[in-house]
């Protein structure tokens, strides 16, 4: 059951989201997989529970470091962003355009983190 391996993309979040709840599968699926890989008394003979456990185990590893990195990336990509963004508010202070698209990848990053947690008022 490995992980998917396809790129993210992380400029929309709820295509994110679901990239890492599909990553997430052999996680949610453990009690599963081990109920369906590892024999039962009357099977014991005929597997090797050794390897598959070490097998499944690898899987595990393998789907965690994917969605790490994918994790890593995204955040550093956000970041880089508004970093850039940042410096050329810096350099162009009446920018209007610069100063509304620097706005909005802060308040996307916001809303990622904060979601959950926090709901700001609807403005006036």
């Amino acid at each position: 059951m490995a992980a998917p391996s396809g790129a993210a993309s992380c400029e929309d979040f709820a295509e994110f989201q679901e990239l890492l709840r599909v990553m997430r599968t052999i996680d949610d699926r453990i009690v599963h997989e081990l109920n369906t890989t590892i024999p039962t008394a009357s099977f014991v003979g005929k597997i090797d529970a050794g390897q598959t456990c070490k097998e499944l185990y690898q899987s595990l590893m393998d789907a965690h470091t994917s969605r790490e990195r994918i994790i890593k990336n995204c955040i550093a990509q956000t970041s880089s962003v508004v970093k850039t963004l940042r410096e050329e508010r810096e350099k162009a202070q009446d920018d209007v355009a610069l100063l509304k698209q620097l706005r909005k990848e802060q308040t996307k990053v916001f809303n990622e983190r904060c979601r959950i947690h926090y709901k700001p008022p609807k403005s006036q």
